[in-house]
């Protein structure tokens, strides 16, 4: 027989104040089943965990209902306390009463039915509740990093000094990320490449890390503690063990036409090439699309150069398989496309510039050599006009509705920089707001303003028309309302950020959420940031949204202590609430293999005997360390052969008759 003990919290005034306790606790007096009743303000505290426990042993309950907050706050809090009691922890039932009744509710008396009927069917589920026991998988002590932006670099490095194994993909020839593109940091406005590379050293040093760069995984399979990866390693058509880096066969290339990647289109690279001087690795890769051997079978001048033999023109990509135990994903971010922004005019005028397109320009080691020059004419600029939210909080189909975040800052950076080279040189920022939330943030702003002469124009840029010499600026002072007319000879515009275009193919992969944004989602915005909804997967940086870099170096360090955490264990406990499958019932039709999206149902033929003679049927088979217990086979399933345990449909429909009495 099932006695059923219930635990009434009132939440300090969270609950109590909208939901009457003493009505909920007269109205469950009476349901079968129900033999201990227990109010108490903080149930989730020390104390009220000790009623729980107390009243299991003394009034010899074997079920137990919670009615508090949601389950994702405290669930975990109570079936400890039951365990710790010496009963099972799946025995135990939550009945939200403050997210769906105190917070949604003004009307006392409409929640507190709603309370009653929320914890009536809770008593009614918990009595059909069964003991559940969690399986256990081993760990692979491995981890994979996806990026080798400062998120990926950092996370590979923690996780290296906990002492596992780590395998870094990252799929540009050298890792380094955007960070590696900038000219200074904000607010400290150090070098950004000064603090970047000694990590990026570290990082290739390290004997407990592999570093595959030129790669992209292609193929996700398995689950926490035993992903199956498939890791395409690109024809870099060079022999890594071979090359010393000399660069001969960088500087003797005769095919020097395409647009460098890493100086944002504004020099030419050779077909041969090593992203930035500093690259890690130091080796070059050839591309294939404008190399003068790969496109017309001649030249080959590069091979006849090499001092080592390392260039290898028949090299064929290679694929890699490995286990991991966890993943970490830190893809990082782009900027938004321009193309639609036609009033900005940047795909029209090459002195329309982006503030990464800045950054390269201002870099000593850029293609002017650190000189700001229009690239129409090569001329040092006299008055230049920065143009904050472009793209940026702009509800339109075209735009981002959410703040990039760190365009204040690097727009402030970036007048300061250009005071600062060329005192001369006036500058001029259009901005909606200011938004400068960090330490530091707000005073280096107001530097640029105070010290460095910066003219700050809150008010939005109309048009920019381009002119014979210089740029002309149309735009309105918001604060008075007059329309301005600006003559500029250089235009920055501080472009949105935005999640990678192959967001959406990575989530499939991983089975991972992604928001409208298409940046990942974490698990619980405040409780899990850095977790996804997949166990074992961990996100880091700016693919999870807007970040600068101290914050995005802080969650890579937090994603790596959550994987050492998973990588520290040698089994991990499963989620026992899977689904089943009554393989008697069931019709083969398989449509839930097609449904689940962890893939953990496969197809089985057994063998049945009917009337003496033994056929083979088909049938569908979960695999309980895949299944994440979402349900959605279960709604799937015609004939009704696959229940979810705890959560089966006799104890929904036990559920939604108490809800109806």
């Amino acid at each position: 027989m099932q006695r059923v003990g219930v635990f009434i919290c009132w939440c300090g005034t969270n609950i109590s104040s909208t939901v009457n306790i003493e009505q909920v606790v007269a109205a469950l007096e009476n349901i079968p089943g129900v033999v201990y009743i227990k109010d108490y303000q903080y149930m989730c505290s020390e104390i009220g965990q000790n009623l729980v426990k107390d009243a299991i042993k003394e009034q010899n309950i074997n079920r137990v209902v919670v009615a508090s907050c949601s389950p994702r706050m405290h669930e975990a809090t109570f079936r400890k306390a039951a365990a710790a009691a010496g009963l099972n922890p799946y025995l135990v039932e939550i009945a939200n009463i403050r997210e769906h009744c105190s917070w949604v509710h003004k009307d006392k008396e409409a929640a507190t039915q709603k309370a009653i009927s929320l914890t009536r069917a809770a008593v009614a589920k918990a009595i059909l509740n069964e003991q559940l026991i969690p399986g256990e998988v081993g760990v692979e002590k491995r981890a994979l990093v996806i990026g080798g932006g400062i998120a990926g670099i950092q996370t590979a490095l923690d996780i290296a000094e906990a002492g596992y194994q780590v395998d870094l993909v990252e799929k540009t020839p050298s890792i380094g990320g955007k960070m590696a593109q900038l000219d200074k940091t904000f607010p400290t406005l150090d070098c950004s490449a000064c603090i970047l590379t000694p990590k990026m050293v570290d990082l290739a040093l390290n004997s407990k890390i592999n570093l595959y760069s030129y790669s992209e995984v292609t193929e996700v399979n398995g689950f926490v503690g035993n992903f199956e990866v498939t890791i395409n390693q690109k024809a870099r058509s060079i022999e890594m063990e071979k090359c010393t880096g000399c660069g001969i066969c960088l500087a003797k290339c005769p095919a020097k036409k395409a647009l460098s990647e890493f100086e944002e289109g504004l020099a030419k690279r050779a077909a041969i090439y090593t992203p930035f001087p500093q690259a890690v690795p130091n080796v070059p890769v050839i591309d294939r699309e404008t190399c003068i051997k790969f496109v017309t079978g001649k030249c080959g001048l590069c091979a006849k150069l090499c001092p080592t033999g390392a260039i290898d023109y028949e090299q064929k990509d290679q694929i890699v398989n490995q286990k991991y135990g966890v993943i970490i994903v830190a893809t990082g971010y782009d900027l938004i496309n321009l193309d639609r922004f036609g009033e900005y005019q940047y795909l029209d005028h090459p002195d329309i510039i982006t503030g990464l397109e800045f950054e390269r320009l201002v870099n000593a080691a850029g293609p002017t050599g650190g000189k700001l020059v229009r690239p129409s004419d090569q001329k040092q600029p006299k008055k230049v006009v920065f143009i904050q939210c472009v793209g940026s909080r702009d509800k339109s189909e075209r735009g981002k509705a959410y703040c990039s975040k760190i365009c204040c800052m690097y727009t402030a950076k970036h007048a300061m920089l250009l005071r600062d080279k060329y005192p001369d040189c006036e500058a001029y920022v259009f901005y909606i707001d200011v938004r400068t939330a960090g330490k530091g943030f707000e005073e280096f702003q107001r530097r640029a303003v105070e010290n460095y002469g910066v003219n700050y124009i809150k008010g939005m840029v109309g048009k920019i028309f381009p002119g014979d010499n210089q740029l002309q600026v149309n735009g309105v002072d918001a604060l008075s309302g007059e329309l301005l007319q600006l003559e500029a000879d250089l235009v920055v515009l501080a472009a949105a950020t935005q999640a990678k275009p192959e967001a959406d193919e990575v989530a499939r992969m991983l089975s991972i959420s992604i928001d409208r944004d298409r940046f990942f989602t974490e698990a619980h915005p405040k409780l899990r940031p850095v977790e996804t909804h997949c166990a074992g997967i961990y996100l880091a940086g700016a693919c999870q949204g807007p970040k600068d870099i101290p914050e995005t170096v802080a969650q890579a360090s937090a994603a790596a202590t959550k994987a050492i955490g998973v990588l520290s264990k040698n089994k991990l406990v499963n989620n026992p609430c899977v689904a089943k499958v009554e393989q008697a019932v069931c019709s083969g039709c398989l449509a839930c293999i097609k449904i689940c999206p962890y893939e953990a149902i496969t197809e089985q033929v057994i063998e049945e005997k009917t009337r003496g003679k033994v056929r083979l049927r088909r049938v569908a088979e979960v695999n309980e360390t895949l299944c994440q217990g979402c349900g959605g086979c279960t709604v799937a399933c015609r004939p009704g052969a696959i229940d979810l345990k705890g959560f089966s449909n006799q104890q929904i429909l036990a559920e939604v008759d108490a809800i109806c009495r």
